[in-house]
């Protein structure tokens, strides 16, 4: 599989290269490069299979990721649907708009009660969490599994087995038996 942010993606458009690069995506299987090779872009199709999943955060301006320009320079939005063909997710704060490419169009795909919306291809949920992290309190875009449990970012599975760790320790503390003469 390939996952990247602001990686480009490379499509041949009239005998034209266009390169767009969006915030996130997603290739469930990819050719293998050869040894010692950079990927420094991705073509579909030829290096693997079609993009999946795309996700952008959105600016509001014509020129902009949402520009669906159908002439050069192509709007992104246009570029995702029509010369790739793949779904778009597209996140503003505090709602989250998924679209979906079904028969050459995008549909807009409905949130569940806890405003998530279900993603096939990952078998997951994407949704809009409010909480705190790298020190700023906001809306941010988080992944629940199908039983609906958060999916935890790294630091946050660190610190849930520091904690577990200290508990541990503890326990052995409470049982006469110093946890630092084991190591």
């Amino acid at each position: 599989m390939l996952i990247g942010s602001n990686f480009g993606l490379v499509a041949t458009v009239n005998n034209k290269t266009i390169i767009k690069a969006p915030d996130w995506f997603y290739v469930p299987k990819i050719y293998p490069v050869t040894k010692g090779t950079v990927r420094r872009s991705y073509t579909q199709n030829l290096e693997g299979e079609p993009v999946s999943i795309i996700m952008e955060f959105l600016s509001e301006t014509e020129n902009g990721e949402l520009s669906v320009r159908a002439t050069p320079p192509y709007g992104k939005l246009y570029f995702y649907q029509q010369i790739l063909q793949v779904p778009t997710y597209d996140p503003y704060a505090p709602s989250l708009e998924v679209r979906c490419l079904q028969n050459e169009r995008y549909v807009i795909q409905e949130a569940n009660d806890q405003r998530q919306v279900w993603i096939p291809e990952l078998q997951l949920f994407l949704g809009i969490w409010s909480g705190e992290r790298l020190g700023q309190s906001m809306n941010w875009l988080r992944w629940w599994d199908r039983s609906g449990n958060l999916l935890l970012w790294s630091a946050e599975q660190a610190e849930q087995e520091r904690l577990h760790a200290e508990k541990l320790a503890a326990k052995l503390r409470e049982l006469g038996i110093d946890p630092d003469a084991l190591t």
